[in-house]
């Protein structure tokens, strides 16, 4: 959300990549998506390219380092560096990570500013709920100050997920109730009432037979 939001005050296209998901592909096919977003970047420029969880390239001094893995570093480096090389180029890498120290080296000479982004507090969890959740119908006894003071430790994406779980929750009770009130169907014979666990029970009970002499 952050570098979407600086995309957004610098007027520029904003291009979101994560090493996770590129990584996961068929061998050869990751290669050819950073090769494709870097064109495309140039093209739509000024633009920014967001690399997320950038630590996927390989840890610092790996020496079982997949080959696979260390193609598509190469080939992202190889692009990041021939942005270096066009003075017209105006496209911006910016990149996140949760393990900072384990970056390669050759991805940390690539960024020559680091920032620390710290988890938001209480104040701006509250603002951050309000962007995601501006164009939901809310209840009205929906508290966001109150939400936000109960998510310490959250960050923008925990927030936005907590958004998703819960405007599935209304769903799950109705398939609940749904499941409750298939339980307690009825089922008439002979007209008897016959409870379903009871009709489940009977047809489960193996018959016997009674032999007397």
């Amino acid at each position: 959300m952050l570098a979407k939001a600086v995309a957004t005050e610098a007027g520029a296209n904003f291009i979101n990549i994560s090493m996770s998901s590129i990584s996961s592909k068929w061998s050869g096919e990751g290669e050819k998506c950073i090769k494709a977003v870097f064109l495309m970047a140039s093209k739509i420029a000024p633009s920014i390219i967001f690399v997320d969880e950038v630590s996927m390239l390989g840890r610092r001094e790996n020496p079982e380092e997949h080959q696979a893995m260390r193609r598509l570093k190469n080939e992202l480096m190889r692009n990041w560096d021939g942005l270096r090389t066009k003075n017209t180029e105006r496209v911006l890498v910016l990149a996140a990570t949760n393990r900072p120290f384990d970056l390669d080296e050759a991805v940390i000479r690539s960024l020559p500013r680091r920032l620390m982004v710290n988890l938001p507090d209480a104040p701006n969890r509250a603002k951050i709920l309000k962007v995601i959740l501006a164009k939901e119908d809310l209840a009205q006894d929906v508290d966001l100050e109150s939400v936000a003071s109960m998510t310490d430790g959250y960050s923008g994406s925990d927030l936005k997920n907590l958004g998703a779980t819960a405007a599935y929750r209304p769903i799950r009770d109705i398939l609940e109730k749904e499941k409750k009130v298939s339980r307690e169907i009825s089922v008439r014979k002979d007209g008897y009432t016959i409870k379903e666990p009871d009709r489940v029970a009977a047809e489960n009970t193996k018959s016997k037979l009674s032999l007397s002499t």
